[in-house]
């Protein structure tokens, strides 16, 4: 029912103006003519009082007489004009004013202003430009996180969802620096800009940095070469979600171990998410039989990975575990490996996974 409302006032709004601006428009018409009309009274000989008086009269169709005769022909057309021109005037006034009330009534009755108060009261809070798959995921889980967001959004039916989750929502164009402003983006303190369309993205991250040069800007971009354009644009990180899918799927295939290890633990799913924040990542890793750091101590191991890992725990096939294992551990088959990685995951897991060869250790080659 908003959005039809509002869609329905935006419509009227564009052929006929707010109805703030109609009520203006109204006053000022009215009052040109009792004016013009007081000054031609005058300049027909009568005093200011009884000229205003008259028109006051004629505008608003009291009729309670003529103060002076009308009886000549420059009188009779003057209160004509008067009688046409100001009983107009005020019909439309009545009119812009009955619009004024009800839209105030209605946007009272809708919770719109409710909205637009709550939004100008937030501050350090985030923008989501665009309530699609991904603006809905980001939305749910800044939701569970209790932070403090806006979303704009243009389409109705994405509008609709955003209404039913009780989300504090802008219905506009996300490329228009009035909506980013109604966002308050002074106050706000990122900016997600997540629409399919890298173009939009990339003027909405021009948009938004110009706006507020302290904010942060996080977009999206859905081919690689579009993130050096959003980059330049002002954008302090770019999300390419095709590649964090094909990454996240290459992760799932090189540490299948992983989510085994972790189970349903909540203080390892923490340990993950604390170490993420410091740009590390950790992963659990089952050996293969002639895998490349088969047989390898853990030293040569870390030492092979040139800083990319270190290795925390083995757990063996026959229940044993090394937690904190020294360099002189062997790496053996099947053994489940956790790994803290700095850097890329599915660097480091190809690793264990390329199949073995010889490598130089000092001078000497060794390997099968």
């Amino acid at each position: 029912m908003a959005d039809q409302w509002r869609r329905a006032e935006n419509a009227a709004g564009s052929v006929l103006g707010s109805p703030m601006q109609n009520l203006a428009r109204a006053l000022i018409f009215v009052l040109a003519v009792f004016v013009l009309a007081t000054l031609g009274f005058v300049r027909a000989g009568w005093s200011l009082g009884d000229a205003a008086y008259m028109v006051t009269l004629t505008i608003f169709s009291v009729g309670y007489g003529e103060v002076r005769p009308i009886d000549t022909i420059w009188l009779r057309v003057l209160a004509s004009g008067t009688i046409v021109l100001g009983c107009t005037g005020m019909i439309v006034l009545t009119g812009a004013l009955v619009q004024v009330f009800a839209h105030f009534q209605l946007r009272n009755l809708l919770g719109i202003d409710r909205m637009n108060m709550q939004i100008e009261r937030l501050s350090d809070h985030a923008i989501i430009c665009g309530f699609g798959r991904i603006g809905q995921q980001l939305a749910r889980e800044l939701a569970n996180a209790k932070a403090s967001f806006v979303i704009i959004e243009r389409e109705g039916h994405r509008i609709a969802e955003a209404q039913a989750a009780n989300y504090l929502y802008i219905d506009a164009d996300a490329t228009d620096e009035a909506s980013l402003k109604a966002a308050g983006i002074e106050r706000a303190r990122v900016v997600a800009t997540v629409l399919p369309d890298d173009a939009a993205n990339v003027f909405i991250t021009l948009s938004a940095r110009s706006l507020n040069p302290r904010l942060e800007i996080i977009a999206r971009g859905e081919i690689a070469s579009t993130e050096s354009k959003l980059i330049h644009a002002g954008a302090d990180k770019v999300v390419l979600p095709a590649h964090i899918g094909a990454e996240r799927i290459a992760e799932m295939i090189l540490y299948p171990s992983t989510a085994r290890f972790l189970g349903d633990a909540p203080q390892l799913r923490d340990l993950k998410r604390g170490l993420h924040e410091f740009g590390l990542e950790i992963e659990a890793v089952s050996v293969p039989v002639n895998g490349a750091l088969t047989g390898a101590t853990v030293g040569d191991a870390e030492r092979r990975s040139n800083g990319c890992f270190f290795i925390v725990q083995i757990d063996k096939p026959n229940g044993q575990s090394f937690i904190h294992p020294g360099e002189e551990v062997t790496i053996e088959a099947e053994d489940t490996v956790v790994l803290v990685i700095r850097g890329s995951r599915v660097a480091a897991g190809s690793i264990f996974a390329s199949p073995k060869e010889p490598f130089r250790v000092g001078r000497n080659f060794t390997g099968s």
